[in-house]
């Protein structure tokens, strides 16, 4: 479903200013803005194609931060909306964050989803680390 156009403004509005807060450096105030534009969204929040762009943006912004639970729990919020499940993004953001949390097992899991969806280049500007996880298996 598709916000009216005054409402998509604000959220875009907000969310901007979040990915300038994400240039800058200062990721609690991206955070912060997108918590903000989360907000507007009606519920179900799951049915709105807004959602996915807004539970994506914070939950990069918390894997930025190095708070991977807090990312975890929104980029699985994004699987639940909108083309959210065939995000290769998304699938590699939440693998990433298991990997940081010393649970591999679900973080090769996921990494190879993002594999399998999009390829080596969606490794090219990521540490080592994440494809070193799952090369034995590709």
């Amino acid at each position: 479903m598709e916000l009216d156009d005054k409402l998509y403004f604000e959220l875009t509005e907000l969310c901007e200013e979040g990915d300038n807060f994400i240039e800058e450096g200062d990721i609690n105030e991206a955070i912060d803005k997108y918590k903000k534009a989360l907000e507007l969204i009606p519920n179900p929040k799951y049915e709105w194609e807004a959602s996915t762009w807004v539970y994506g943006a914070l939950g990069d912004a918390y894997y930025l931060n190095d708070q991977y639970e807090e990312a975890i729990v929104c980029l699985a919020e994004v699987l639940k909306c909108p083309d959210g499940l065939e995000n290769p993004f998304i699938i590699l953001r939440i693998g990433q964050c298991y990997f940081e949390i010393e649970n591999y097992d679900k973080a090769e899991e996921y990494l190879l989803q993002a594999y399998m969806l999009e390829g080596e280049e969606i490794f090219e500007d990521e540490e080592e680390k994440y494809m070193d996880l799952i090369r034995n298996k590709i």
